[in-house]
C-alpha cells in the first residue's frame, strides 16, 4: 500500500471546511472550527431567516459577531504555503528531481538530500519534512487551546460584568425611586404648610381689622370726650379758683394690644428648624415601654418597663396567649396606626464580653411561640448585632451591614403612612438601615426588642 504523501495531513488542517482551499483570513468560531472570513460570511447570510445558523461543522450554534480573526493560524498557512505542498504542485526538487523530503527551518522551505548538502543549507537545521508538519500541527494544537481558555475566560468576564450592570441598574433604580418619593412627600408637606400658616395670616388679618376698627372707635370717642373736656376747662377758667380745683381726672386712652401683636410676629416668622423635624416625623417626646405580658420568661424588666436584661434562671410567669415562649422576645406596650413615630434604644455591655441582640418594630400579629423567622416576611423590621457584626434582617437572607463602629444608642423610626422603617446612630445621626417600602395596613406596629448574651437594653427618655 502506497504511503501518504508528506504534510499531507497537515494539509487537511489548513482547508476551510466549505470551500476546501487553504484558509484566507481564518476566522474561530466559538466552537473552536476556523473558516475563511468570507466563506463563513456568505454561508451565514444564506441561513439568515431561515433559523438558527449553525457550525458547518459540528453545528454547533453561531452567535452573530462570535467569528474572532485567527492571525496566528493565518501566518501559519501562510508558511506552509511555501513549504510547496499543495495539492497539484510537484513534490520533487525542480533542480535535482529528488523528492522533497526535507524541510530547511532557516529558509522555510522544502529540500532534498541534494539540497542539503549543497553550501546554502549545509549548516542549517534540516528535519525530515514529517517531523516538521508535525511540529507546526503541534504549535497549531497548543495556539488553539490558548485561544480556547482565553475565550472561556472572556465569557465568564462578560457575564461578570453583565451581573455588575444590572445589580448598578438596580441599585439606580432603587435610588431613583427613593429620590422622587421623597421630594414628592417634602412638596406636599409644603403646600400643606404653606395653606396652614396662610389660613392663619388670613385669620390674624380679619382679628387686626376688627381691632382697628375697634380701637379708632375708641380714640374716636376719646377725642369727643376730650373736646368737651377742654371746653369745660376753658370755660372754668374763667371762674373762681374754688371751681378751677373741682376738675375730673383724664383718662389716657388704650393703645394696640401687645397680645395680638406678639401673635402675629409668630406667625410670621417660620422656625426652619421646626419645619424639617415636622417633615421627618420625629416625635422627640415620644414614650415607649415593654409590655410584661409578652416578655419571654428568661427576661426580666425594671418596674417601669423601660430596660430589659437576661434572667439567671427562667422565671415562673404564665404562658399567656401574648408571651413568646421560644426567642426571648419583647414587644412594647405601644401599638401605632398612624402617624411617624421615633425612640431610642441604649445598649450597655459588659467590658471584655461580646452581645447579641436585636431592636426594631414587628407586627402586632407576629408570630409568638414556637420557632419564628426574624423578617419582614414574618412581620419584623430589624437590626441585629452580635459581638462587632451588624446586620439588617432582611429577607431571604440577612444583610451585612459596614459600619465604623458598633452603635451603642440607636434610634428606631417608623413611618407608619409611608411603609418605612430606618435606624440611626443617635450618637452621630448617621444612617445604619432603612428597609424598603410595606404595607402596614389591616395591623398595629410595635416596637419589638431581641436579647440573647449579657447586655442590657433601656429605652431612652
Amino acid at each position: 500500500m502506497a504511503s501518504a504523501r508528506p504534510g499531507q495531513g497537515i494539509q487537511e488542517n489548513i482547508k476551510c471546511p466549505i470551500c476546501l482551499e487553504h484558509l484566507k483570513e481564518p476566522g474561530m468560531l466559538e466552537c473552536g472550527h476556523n473558516f475563511c472570513r468570507a466563506c463563513i460570511g456568505d454561508y451565514c447570510e444564506r441561513w439568515e431567516g431561515h433559523g438558527p445558523v449553525a457550525c458547518p461543522v459540528c453545528r454547533a450554534q453561531i452567535q452573530k459577531g462570535h467569528l474572532r480573526p485567527n492571525l496566528q493560524l493565518g501566518h501559519l498557512v501562510d508558511s506552509i504555503k511555501q513549504l510547496q505542498l499543495a495539492p497539484g504542485v510537484a513534490d520533487v526538487c525542480e533542480r535535482h528531481k529528488k523528492e522533497l523530503s526535507l524541510f530547511c527551518e532557516e529558509d522555510g522551505v522544502a529540500i532534498c538530500v541534494v539540497c542539503e548538502r549543497s553550501p546554502e543549507h549545509k549548516c542549517h537545521s534540516v528535519p525530515l519534512l514529517d517531523e516538521a508538519a508535525q511540529k507546526y500541527k503541534e504549535q497549531i494544537q497548543d495556539d488553539l487551546e490558548s485561544l480556547r481558555k482565553e475565550r472561556t475566560r472572556l465569557e465568564e468576564l462578560r457575564a461578570s460584568e453583565s451581573q455588575k450592570q444590572e445589580e448598578y441598574q438596580a441599585k439606580t433604580e432603587a435610588e431613583r425611586w427613593k429620590v422622587v418619593s421623597v421630594f414628592k412627600r417634602l412638596h406636599q408637606f409644603i403646600e400643606e404648610q404653606e395653606r396652614l400658616r396662610l389660613a392663619r395670616l388670613a385669620e390674624l388679618e380679619g382679628e387686626i381689622e376688627r381691632s382697628r376698627e375697634e380701637t379708632v372707635t375708641k380714640l374716636s370717642e376719646e377725642i369727643s370726650r376730650l373736646d368737651s373736656l377742654i371746653r369745660e376747662m376753658e370755660s372754668k377758667c374763667q371762674q373762681p379758683p374754688s371751681d378751677l380745683l373741682q376738675k375730673g381726672q383724664l383718662q389716657q386712652p388704650a393703645g394696640t394690644s401687645p397680645e395680638l401683636q406678639t401673635r402675629l410676629k409668630s406667625c410670621s416668622e417660620l422656625n426652619l428648624r421646626e419645619m424639617v423635624r415636622l417633615f421627618q416625623g420625629t416625635e422627640v417626646g415620644s414614650t415607649v415601654t415593654l409590655d410584661p405580658d409578652t416578655a419571654h420568661p428568661c427576661l426580666v424588666l425594671s418596674d417601669d418597663g423601660r430596660s430589659v436584661r437576661l434572667a439567671t434562671m427562667r422565671q415562673r410567669l404564665p404562658d399567656n396567649p401574648e408571651r413568646f415562649s421560644l426567642r426571648t422576645c419583647v414587644l412594647g406596650r405601644e401599638g401605632f396606626t398612624v402617624g411617624r413615630h421615633c425612640w431610642e434604644l441604649e445598649v450597655e455591655v459588659e467590658v471584655g464580653k461580646g452581645a447579641s441582640w436585636a431592636v426594631g418594630v414587628a407586627r402586632e400579629s407576629v408570630k409568638r411561640k414556637g420557632l419564628m423567622h426574624l423578617s419582614p416576611e414574618a412581620g419584623i423590621w430589624a437590626v441585629h448585632c452580635s459581638r462587632s457584626e451588624v446586620q439588617a434582617l432582611t429577607h431571604p437572607a440577612p444583610t451585612a451591614l459596614s459600619l465604623s463602629r458598633v452603635p451603642s444608642r440607636i434610634r428606631a423610626c417608623l413611618d407608619r403612612a409611608g411603609g418605612r422603617v430606618s435606624f440611626l446612630d443617635a450618637d452621630t445621626e448617621a444612617p445604619i438601615f432603612t428597609f424598603p417600602p410595606a404595607s402596614f395596613s389591616g395591623d398595629r406596629i410595635r416596637p419589638w426588642v431581641w436579647l440573647r448574651d449579657e447586655a442590657e437594653l433601656r429605652l431612652c427618655h
